[in-house]
């Protein structure tokens, strides 16, 4: 090893089930401000699907996504993120592969019972809140909920959302504070605003791609197999009809005809 080299910890991949290069590149730039520099990220943005995924119905399909995109780079990572708020895919990946794999939901709220008594959401609209308040309820963490908090504002690109948005965010944050200790800023098209507003807010911010790389991070070196047992146990092969190839063989525990990107 060259002198003053640092040795590789880990390799993270980073998936966004958004179609948005541009929401990949927000959402990279801000996991790789809090990793270490022996963390080698690899973003990855999906093919097919949404430009932004705002219900249940695109979270299912992205879920799905989510799934072919891990089969088809198996043995090229260490450990997984799901760049997407919803976590769509989350415990189905953890179900078919043996390593971490963390959703920026989970990771946030998470994060939120130790820095504080409450916490809310903040997010850019108002569509999104139910599907995102069904995070809460999947955790089993109502009783620490304040709410899901949106500006009376529009935007324009979806790419654009956090500097279009950038001052009706920080005020929304400001009324989520009346509410909660902390304040997770919902959503890939506003990562990275958490730092960017902070000292505007009275209340501890939380951006969940962070929070979801550092844990990803962790587990990696507290389980390397990730949730492989119990429930989590990977379901016995099965053949499967239409499926892409990588994730068909993966279900089938089939060598894949298709090289590793």
């Amino acid at each position: 090893m060259a002198a003053g080299k640092a040795r590789l910890l880990m390799r993270l991949l980073l998936l966004n089930p958004n179609t948005t290069q541009a929401l990949t590149d927000r959402l990279a730039a801000s996991a790789r401000s809090v990793l270490p520099p022996d963390v080698d990220l690899l973003p990855v943005t999906a093919r097919e699907g949404f430009a932004y995924i705002s219900s249940r119905a695109e979270a299912e399909i992205a879920g799905a996504a989510v799934l072919s995109m891990l089969a088809e780079r198996i043995g090229s990572f260490d450990a997984a993120v799901i760049g997407a708020f919803g976590d769509p895919g989350l415990g189905a990946a953890r179900e078919l592969f043996d390593l971490p794999v963390t959703g920026m939901s989970e990771a946030a709220m998470l994060a939120a019972l130790a820095l504080g008594q409450r916490f809310a959401f903040v997010t850019f609209s108002p569509r999104l809140a139910p599907w995102y308040e069904e995070q809460v309820t999947r955790t089993g963490i109502e009783r620490r909920f304040a709410g899901t908090f949106t500006p009376d504002a529009d935007f324009g690109s979806i790419s654009d959302v956090a500097q279009d948005l950038r001052r009706p965010l920080a005020e929304t944050c400001r009324r989520a504070a009346t509410r909660a200790d902390v304040v997770i800023l919902a959503g890939a098209p506003i990562a990275g605003l958490a730092s960017d507003i902070m000292d505007e807010v009275p209340a501890v911010l939380l951006d969940p791609i962070q929070a979801a790389a550092l844990q990803a991070l962790a587990l990696h070196r507290l389980r390397p197999l990730g949730a492989n047992a119990g429930s989590f146990a990977r379901p016995p092969a099965k053949e499967s009809t239409g499926l892409p190839e990588p994730l068909s063989s993966w279900i089938a525990r089939k060598p894949s005809e298709k090289g590793k990107e």
